[in-house]
């Protein structure tokens, strides 16, 4: 992986820097550095939460977009970098973390103040990558994070987090904790208990994720006419009775264990 330094470029790519070292530890702790762990980091920017993960004891593999930042780190981290407790990566971690040459050392956790924008691509990055990590804690937006961890509705976004692992609420986090400061504020979303137990191969995710986007195609639609692509009705009817799934009931009232039921049943109609 390029770790060259380039000409230095003004913006911070959409992400708005940490500033306050109280919360840098919360993420650094609810990403278990200090039980020592491998930490990947995306998006380092001044290294605020790298420092907290380093004191720790963590060994810290990070990722920084932005040339000028990633000089910063050099000069701060010019120690670490030598003695090889954090190693710095130039790049974008969306096209490092698809790419072959990428390793980490097993079991690592991830922790990171990721740019808004990019939280659910970087998500199903983590969460499909093999190895996965143990624990992923993240500051996202708040209503994110409320989304996956704490709403009484599903989502696509909260059900692909939980048929991985056990998505927590950890704290609310002020946008005056930010330089920039955002527009709303965001919150610590810790995700531990990763694995693919639920999920064991490429074709199971890719039936379960094909049937929840389809679940949830048209909003306003009930979760069986949103199926009928599935089956014919009386079939798709008889799978709901079986489940005691209301033939009414609509796709973000539906628990994470019926749609891995659901599943199964639709693929055993379907002789899969």
């Amino acid at each position: 992986m390029k770790k060259t330094t380039k000409k230095r470029r003004g913006a911070h790519l959409g992400q708005h820097l940490l500033t306050s070292t109280a919360i840098a530890k919360s993420v650094a702790e609810a990403g278990g550095a200090a039980n020592k762990k491998n930490i990947l980091e995306i998006g380092p920017g001044k290294g605020i939460l790298t420092k907290q993960l380093l004191d720790l004891g963590a060994n810290v593999t990070a990722i920084e977009k932005d040339s000028g930042m990633v000089e910063v780190l050099q000069k701060m981290f010019e120690a670490e970098i030598k003695n090889g407790q954090l190693v710095l990566i130039e790049g974008d971690a969306r096209t490092v973390l698809a790419s072959s040459e990428f390793e980490i050392r097993a079991p690592y956790s991830v922790a990171a103040n990721i740019p808004y924008y990019i939280t659910g691509e970087l998500l199903k990055l983590f969460l499909s990558s093999n190895p996965k990590p143990e624990i992923i804690a993240l500051l996202v937006q708040k209503e994110v994070a409320e989304r996956i961890a704490r709403s009484k509705k599903e989502s696509i976004l909260s059900l692909s987090v939980k048929a991985y692992g056990d998505p927590k609420y950890v704290k609310t986090v002020k946008a005056g904790s930010f330089n920039p400061p955002p527009s709303v504020d965001s919150a610590i979303l810790a995700i531990s208990n990763i694995s693919s137990k639920n999920l064991k191969n490429a074709k199971e995710e890719g039936r379960f994720f094909k049937v929840i986007k389809a679940g949830f195609a048209q909003k306003r639609k009930t979760l069986l006419g949103n199926l009928s692509g599935f089956g014919k009705k009386e079939d798709l009817k008889e799978v709901f009775e079986k489940l005691k799934l209301p033939e009414m009931v609509r796709a973000e009232d539906v628990p994470l264990e019926k749609w891995f039921r659901l599943v199964h049943e639709l693929n055993r109609k379907a002789g899969q």
